[in-house]
């Protein structure tokens, strides 16, 4: 696939099975609402209302914390080059000196933070995989909320994996310094 054809592909334009593209081509694209992954196209569904409340309530928090102490950018539905994928997590912080200079494209570096909220769509697999590809990119610290389960895991590393509950404190930690909030305000 050349390069005038990768930018002439929309999703209203894909075929029934999706081009098999480079992760070059894929960043050179136009295309939005996918993912990449292994050399595949992975559509992204719409969301569901409940998800879309629970991404808002973390982000607002989040937001105006950043901006507040200048610390960076929080993000949404922004695509991250993470090893030789592209994945779009629900929230994702990125320093200030982390921010990339071109911001018209998918983010050539890894989020510093990464947060996901589960879908009734999601697998465990695909969400582990998720997961591990971010902190095996170098991003520092996962967020997986569960509307479930009312339940936030915060990841740090392959073996350092904690689940807080509604009670709980979630913490920035060295990530986003000093924020924090409770685990019940996310879910409301």
């Amino acid at each position: 696939m050349d390069a005038q054809e990768v930018h002439q592909i929309t999703p209203d334009s894909l075929p029934a099975e999706l081009p098999k593209m480079t992760l070059e081509e894929f960043l050179e694209s136009d295309l939005e609402g996918y993912e990449y992954i292994k050399g595949e196209l992975i559509p992204m569904p719409p969301t569901s209302v409940e998800h879309g409340y629970i991404s808002v309530n973390l982000s607002s928090l989040l937001h105006l914390y950043v901006r507040e102490n200048q610390l960076g950018r929080v993000l949404s539905e922004t695509g991250f080059r993470v090893g030789e994928r592209v994945l779009i997590p629900d929230i994702a912080f990125v320093s200030t000196d982390r921010l990339p200079a071109d911001q018209s494209k998918a983010s050539p570096v890894p989020p510093d933070l990464a947060v996901e909220v589960v879908s009734p769509s999601d697998t465990l697999r695909r969400v582990e995989e998720k997961v591990y590809a971010y902190l095996e990119a170098g991003t520092q610290l996962v967020w997986l909320l569960s509307p479930t389960f009312k339940t936030v895991t915060v990841y740090r590393s392959e073996t350092e994996i904690t689940t807080l509950t509604r009670n709980d404190t979630l913490s920035g930690e060295e990530v986003v310094k000093g924020f924090s909030c409770q685990v019940a305000e996310l879910f409301e």
